[in-house]
């Protein structure tokens, strides 16, 4: 499961519009991955090393933006080692690439970046050299998209190919004009008891009083192939008319 953790005050109170979770999304896909949860947290430091102690702790591969410069309010470096359970120290690497970025101009503040997790490795930034870095399967890279999805890309790149399944997952849809998700309960337990190796998803849309169901059947190809053949027949023998959408 890859998941995300996307922090900043500004998402909450409307200041900033996260990018992050569409642009993980057309990402993971690309790679026939998925992602697993997002989780967008504010600049209070007890909430954020709780939700990266939890991020730890799981055996997903996370993603955390925003909250690692130089600046008061960026909480992030901390709150890691703090969840991890490490003292924040220097990194010389780290130092290293702030120094010659930034010569005289590196102290006192921007060379608190290099103040990072004990044990951390480094995640290269290929726009302001500024490096991200990883604790465990959690990798923190700044909020700014044109660096931050890069370094996300490299991290898939470098670490998680393995996780890159030999066929991207497939999904069929179909509708039921006129149809409540209440009304095809029975067919849907069916389905899910019968096929446990693909996925189905039930989007009810209303409009005033028109109802309209659209479901969807995910999972390997010729698994989706043989269940959706299967959901059809027995929608139609159940009395309802379903219309095939599109193959994605």
């Amino acid at each position: 499961m890859i998941n995300l953790v996307i922090i900043g005050s500004e998402l909450l109170t409307g200041k900033r519009t996260d990018g992050h979770m569409a642009h993980a999304i057309e990402v993971l896909s690309s790679r026939g991955l998925e992602l697993g949860s997002v989780a967008y947290v504010g600049d209070d430091p007890e909430r954020i090393t709780a939700t990266l102690k939890t991020a730890l702790q799981s055996d997903d591969v996370v993603f955390s933006f925003g909250g690692i410069g130089a600046t008061p309010d960026d909480r992030t470096r901390q709150c890691a080692a703090d969840a991890a359970g490490v003292q924040l120290v220097r990194h010389e690497d780290a130092a290293r690439i702030i120094e010659e970025r930034f010569g005289d101009g590196a102290y006192p503040q921007r060379i608190h970046m290099a103040h990072l997790p004990e044990g951390a490795r480094l995640i290269p930034n290929p726009v302001n050299r500024i490096a991200g870095f990883s604790v465990g399967d959690v990798h923190f890279v700044p909020g700014f998209p044109q660096m931050a999805w890069p370094m996300m890309d490299w991290v898939l790149d470098t670490y998680y190919r393995h996780l890159e399944p030999e066929q991207a997952p497939v999904e069929t849809l179909m509708r039921l004009p006129g149809i409540s998700e209440g009304q095809i309960v029975a067919v849907m337990e069916a389905f899910v008891a019968q096929f446990p190796q693909v996925a189905l998803s039930c989007l009810p849309t209303m409009d005033g009083d028109y109802r309209e169901t659209e479901l969807g059947v995910r999972g390997q190809s010729a698994d989706v192939e043989v269940a959706s053949a299967w959901l059809k027949s027995a929608l139609q023998d159940a009395g309802f008319k379903p219309v095939s959408g599109p193959r994605i």
